[in-house]
């Protein structure tokens, strides 16, 4: 085991028991539930159940990143004990947690100048963020030290594709994404937007399909497209899901049958309260390892 500590956000979207079996430590994004705050700790202080069904019923919510004075207190204690830090952050192209770690880090290094403290844009979110710390965990365990993890982020982060869809336009238009009238045809029209994350880690819609049946045949489609060796993939493959989770399920049960290869099951998680308080119910997202990822 590597003497350094290998380190996320909350909203890399993995269980908690995932994060203690591969020894990955995270800290948590905020958020507010009808104006009461709560750490979006991977489902503890609320079920992800009851928040989304709180959601579906009309509440208000609101989220909050990780500030500076947050990640000192978090990254000291592993800097006392004599421990060098590899954080990486949710995309610097839907939150600016990235920043608030650099100036973190900055700081730090000039109180603790011995140990090595590297901050990672993810470019990514959700379980596809995830996704990439159990990679690195894999090399951590593996013998890799941290200069050389560092470098291997860097150089394949945008190798982790990340694709959406949503059965529930509500929150699109309600977050401003989409204007109402396009909410209200795309409702009406049975329209489920299938989007991705380009190489600035922005989420983008790149199509507009109708009924969830076609969306769910077409994001599937797009792993066999973009996965690392098509569909002889022997990768990881996961996914997360809104309050969906037959949907989720359904994904699952395609990707297995396309890519016979696959390195275990597909896993299946939720997606945290701070993401989901963007998306609302009803989002699936689809991560795996493929070729780089462009505009």
């Amino acid at each position: 085991m590597q003497e350094y500590v290998l380190s996320c956000c909350s909203t890399a979207d993995l269980d908690r028991q995932h994060f203690q079996s591969r020894d990955i430590h995270y800290i948590c994004f905020h958020f507010y539930l009808n104006g009461k705050p709560y750490e979006d700790d991977l489902g503890k202080s609320i079920p992800f159940a009851d928040f989304y069904r709180a959601m579906a019923n009309g509440a208000e919510t609101r989220t909050s990143q990780v500030n500076e004075g947050e990640f000192e207190e978090y990254f000291t204690p592993f800097l006392e004990a004599g421990r060098d830090i590899l954080h990486v952050c949710l995309s610097s192209g839907i939150s600016g947690v990235y920043n608030s770690a650099v100036m973190a880090q900055k700081h730090l290094k000039e109180k603790y100048p011995d140990r090595k403290i590297y901050i990672v844009d993810s470019l990514g979110a959700s379980s596809g963020y995830g996704l990439l710390m159990d990679t690195l965990a894999d090399f951590r365990d593996g013998g890799m030290d941290i200069d050389r993890l560092y470098a291997w982020t860097e150089d394949h982060k945008l190798e982790v594709h990340h694709w959406f869809f949503s059965s529930d336009l509500t929150f699109y238009v309600k977050g401003g994404r989409i204007s109402k009238t396009a909410g209200w045809f795309g409702t009406a029209l049975s329209i489920c937007p299938l989007l991705n994350m380009d190489n600035l880690g922005r989420l983008i819609p790149r199509e507009k399909i109708r009924t969830k049946r076609r969306v769910i045949a077409r994001i599937v489609e797009q792993m066999q497209a973009h996965a690392k060796n098509g569909v002889d993939y022997n990768g990881k493959c996961f996914i997360s899901n809104s309050a969906c989770q037959e949907d989720a399920m359904e994904v699952a049960k395609l990707v297995e049958a396309a890519f016979p290869k696959l390195n275990g099951k597909v896993l299946v998680n939720s997606i945290g309260t701070t993401i989901g308080s963007h998306t609302g119910p009803g989002t699936v997202a689809l991560f795996f390892w493929g070729d780089v990822r462009k505009e």
